[in-house]
């Protein structure tokens, strides 16, 4: 027998993004919300539910296509190797992703592309 799950079902885990109020670019793997906006934290930028849009998947499922962010002031000087989605007023971290390695200097902007989390079909 086949499995199947509606595409209303796989929205559901893509639409707890359209919560998260903040992206952080991080040197390291945050595992808290702490981490995510202090510890780690090397740039941060406000997100809003207009910077999530949720369609089908590239494959098969669905995603979630977080956008672009262009010139983000970058706070402290070391290797971006993270990307971070966060609930600032509930200091919930929802999701946390690796980026394409980079040497970050403070004072300095970064821009950060267009991104997707994809949830697949059951199979």
């Amino acid at each position: 027998m086949a499995k199947f799950a509606s595409d209303a079902v796989l929205d559901g885990t893509l639409e707890i993004i359209n919560d998260c109020t903040l992206m952080t670019v991080c040197n390291a793997q945050p595992t808290t919300y702490a981490e995510a906006a202090t510890t780690f934290k090397l740039a941060d930028v406000v997100m809003a539910g207009g910077d999530f849009t949720i369609s089908d998947g590239d494959t098969n499922g669905r995603k979630v296509r977080v956008a672009a962010k262009s010139a983000v002031p970058i706070d402290t000087t070391w290797t971006a190797t993270h990307l971070a989605l966060a609930v600032s007023g509930s200091s919930t971290l929802h999701f946390v992703t690796t980026c394409t390695s980079q040497a970050l200097t403070a004072g300095g902007t970064v821009d950060i592309p267009a991104w997707d989390i994809e949830g697949a079909d059951p199979t």
